[in-house]
């Protein structure tokens, strides 16, 4: 299959919530209990863009996937950090689809200067659990019944990835759009990727 990972824009905005939306309306997967609008998750978008990556992938005539990156907590001391996220068409799962995704995330945030990246899980997710301990992630915690949805308390799993050295005089890290586009593009185009 012909497949294009790019930054996603607004065109892309109602194919991604069409793969959202099962989530929030089916599973515990997402905590979230209305869909958005389209103009509420179009602002999501543009409340991550441009400091963090979001990535959409496409195949001819439909958008299979989508992932993304946003701040892990605000106090300036977790700068460093980032939590992702990462929703498949149905037909698009068991694929390799996240897994790639997530790593072309991991490369951009690396290149951000990002050192680490969670990863959130609603339990049972076995999926979703298998995907991060593959990419490396380590579990560092579960917050026990930490929500309440279609009828039931679900456990949360927290994975940690590290990205690299935490020196004791750190950089901030920079938006993604101070990034050389050539270079965004060679990571999308799978032409430099780390992970």
């Amino acid at each position: 299959m012909d497949l294009c990972l790019q930054v996603a824009g607004d065109g892309d905005v109602r194919p991604m919530l069409a793969i959202y939306a099962p989530y929030v309306r089916d599973t515990a997967i997402t905590f979230e209990y209305e869909v958005p609008t389209a103009a509420e998750f179009g602002a999501r978008l543009h409340q991550v863009l441009p400091a963090y990556p979001w990535l959409v992938c496409r195949a001819p005539g439909q958008v299979l996937g989508y992932a993304y990156a946003h701040r892990h907590m605000e106090r300036a001391a977790y700068q460093w950090n980032a939590e992702l996220s990462v929703y498949l068409a149905k037909s698009a799962v068991g694929c390799g689809l996240g897994g790639g995704l997530y790593s072309r995330l991991m490369t951009l945030l690396k290149a951000q200067g990002v050192l680490s990246v969670f990863g959130c899980v609603t339990s049972p997710n076995p999926p979703s659990d298998r995907l991060h301990k593959r990419m490396g992630f380590k579990l560092v915690g579960t917050y026990l019944q930490a929500g309440f949805k279609n009828g039931a308390w679900h456990d949360v799993n927290w994975y940690q990835k590290m990205l690299g050295d935490h020196l004791d005089d750190p950089k901030p890290p920079v938006p993604l759009s101070a990034l050389e586009k050539d270079s965004i593009l060679e990571v999308l185009t799978g032409r430099h990727l780390e992970f």
